[in-house]
């Protein structure tokens, strides 16, 4: 099989591939034991590992069985599956327009019962007003060169922020402060936003934390990032959307995800430094 069109992709196999590789050695055996352990070709093996077959879920098992590592086995599978669409090209997302980019989550957001969102960018998608929306969608499809359908891709955001008002979900989010000063839309549009983020605050089902400039801290700010319960990570870079769901991957984000709440403040400290950003305004 050639490698896969896309870098990521082939990267991301060939890791995987490495991986196994690597579990065969350490059991001892050679691609030749493996195979009979597993009732397979030797060339069957030696494909997998050279990144040249993409095992099936099924393939990963019975190799880290052959090789006494059931327990990476998970992990495994995960990268496996994620390896063919782990690095969503946002430009192939983008070409027929943004409103399909905000549709396409649609499903995963009614799914999904706990949300936990770090940003520090821009005031998440979750929390935008059609306004500060309109702003940030008109950016990226100027940036991007996209067909203009900005309107449409709003309207499509706020339908999918309609889980938000859904008590039976929970959404914790941390924000830079910094989130609350950067300039993409006009200070009226900016005042409005802010203004809606302090009535979001007062859902019984919504947590922000914001951390200060001052604060001292325990990580550095990173790429905004989203977990879907305790299962996916939705880590987004200029060029791509990363969509992780090995275990190991889930729980280093978590980890990152707690680290940045408790530096994080709330309640009345949260409102002063919002307050602090609208007075900036004027």
């Amino acid at each position: 099989m050639p490698p896969h069109p896309s870098s990521r992709v082939q990267t991301a196999r060939e890791e995987l591939a490495g991986r196994l590789r690597e579990i065969r050695k350490d059991a001892g055996i050679s691609g030749r034991e493996l195979a009979v352990r597993c009732g397979w070709s030797e060339s069957k093996s030696s494909r997998i590992e050279n990144a040249r077959t993409p095992p099936s879920d099924a393939d990963i098992k019975a190799w880290c069985r052959a090789c006494a590592a059931g327990d990476q086995a998970p992990d495994l599978i995960a990268a496996n599956r994620q390896s063919a669409d782990a690095h969503v090209q946002w430009r192939r997302l983008q070409r027929s327009g943004l409103r399909r980019l905000q549709e396409s989550t649609g499903d995963l957001y009614q799914q999904t019962k706990s949300f936990r969102v770090y940003v520090s960018d821009v005031i998440p998608g979750f929390l935008q007003t059609p306004g500060y929306a309109a702003a940030v969608l008109s950016s990226i499809a100027h940036f991007r060169g996209t067909p203009d359908d900005v309107s449409d891709a709003v309207a499509a955001r706020m339908r999918r922020n309609e889980v938000l008002s859904n008590g039976a979900r929970r959404f914790s989010f941390v924000l830079e402060e910094s989130v609350l000063r950067y300039r993409l839309c006009s200070a009226e549009t900016m005042a409005a936003q802010l203004g809606h983020l302090l009535g979001v605050m007062d859902l019984q089902n919504v947590a922000v934390g914001l951390i200060p400039f001052s604060a001292q801290r325990a990580l550095w700010p990173m790429p905004t990032f989203t977990i879907f319960d305790d299962t996916r990570v939705h880590a987004d870079t200029l060029d791509a959307a990363a969509t992780l769901t090995q275990p190991s991957q889930v729980e280093l984000y978590s980890r990152a995800f707690e680290r940045l709440r408790q530096v994080a403040v709330r309640g009345a400290a949260a409102r002063s430094r919002i307050a602090g950003a609208l007075a900036f305004l004027d």
